[in-house]
């Protein structure tokens, strides 16, 4: 399987930032982001791999930088920075930029992993990549460091989901337990 480069799986997307976006500050949700993010990042493993699905494995980080308010547009920018056999790390890096103004600044930044899935959901081998400019040197030559992190991370998640339990926070026979609930 030839390796493809980097820029071949950039996704742009750029959105206006809409009233129904915004949270009790003005600013735009944090899962409105979160949402366009996975749905650029899931573009660009479909872009590399050819694959018939890529399925989200992990978001490893997000990192809000600085508010987005609804005078600026939202611009994400995803590809693919690092893959493995069947899996894809996709960087996405979120400039906001005042429309006013034309400032522009970054306002986030999130890895998430994806596997690339066959004919019958099971993973399949996806190509490696060829970093081209600073930005994406930068990013594939960290990229293994981060695979390590996410493998001990997932690891420990699997650890600490024995002792998470799977009973009901009520037992509707119990009288006397109070418990808050969200309407």
């Amino acid at each position: 399987m030839q390796a493809r480069k980097m820029r071949e799986s950039r996704i742009v997307n750029t959105d206006q930032v809409l009233l129904n976006d915004l949270n009790n500050y003005n600013s735009l949700f944090g899962g409105v982001l979160m949402k366009k993010l996975d749905s650029c990042a899931t573009l660009s493993a479909r872009r590399h791999s050819r694959a018939k699905e890529c399925v989200t494995a992990s978001t490893d980080s997000i990192d809000f930088l600085c508010s987005i308010f609804q005078t600026d547009s939202v611009c994400i920018e995803s590809f693919v920075s690092y893959t493995g056999t069947s899996s894809m790390e996709i960087f996405c890096k979120v400039i906001a930029e005042d429309m006013m103004s034309g400032e522009r600044r970054i306002a986030a930044t999130a890895f998430l992993t994806f596997v690339a899935l066959g004919d019958h959901g099971k993973p399949v081998p996806v190509p490696g990549i060829i970093p081209e400019t600073d930005e994406e040197k930068t990013l594939f030559e960290t990229g293994q460091d981060r695979e390590i992190d996410r493998k001990h991370h997932r690891q420990k998640s699997k650890e600490l989901a024995k002792f998470i339990t799977l009973e009901k926070p009520w037992d509707e026979h119990e009288e006397g337990m109070q418990y808050d609930h969200v309407n």
